[in-house]
């Protein structure tokens, strides 16, 4: 499975100059966690919801100041065409809960730790179902309607 198929797209993006009271709002009106911080469509960053909590608001930031103040610039990154299991290596070796996606130099989507739970559910759905339907042909029914074992 390639990462383009289990990312989000497209990512919410913004431009490094973006002050940090309108990425909270991108933030809120589009349900995301994170954003990418981009200039000229090159990836400069990205700022969490998380940076926005303990670097911004706790250190008693305007909200007018710009997102590249508290926006993390060293970002881990994957490439949709990778398979899966690199997005799965690079969480567990940084610790990071969303990874941007590239085509090239161009920011295609975002994925995130959940997106991968639910890519594990998805398989073990797929590796469960069998057995689930296989008991199931059997239907539960009051043990009075069921004869003891030995009686015909």
């Amino acid at each position: 499975m390639k990462i383009s198929d289990a990312m989000s797209s497209p990512a919410v993006a913004v431009p490094t100059r973006t002050p940090l009271g309108e990425v909270a709002r991108q933030m809120d009106e589009y349900g995301v966690g994170s954003v990418v911080v981009t200039e000229g469509g090159t990836l400069r960053g990205i700022v969490t919801d998380r940076d926005l909590a303990v670097r911004a608001l706790a250190r008693g930031l305007d909200p007018d100041e710009r997102v590249d103040t508290v926006m993390s610039s060293n970002v881990v990154t994957v490439d949709a065409s990778d398979d899966i299991h690199k997005a799965y290596r690079a969480f567990r070796r940084s610790g990071i809960r969303r990874l941007p996606v590239l085509d090239g130099h161009r920011v295609v989507g975002v994925l995130t730790v959940d997106d991968l739970f639910l890519d594990v559910f998805e398989r073990l759905a797929d590796l469960l179902g069998p057995v689930a339907w296989s008991i199931l042909e059997e239907p539960p029914g009051p043990p009075s309607t069921q004869r003891p074992l030995g009686e015909a």
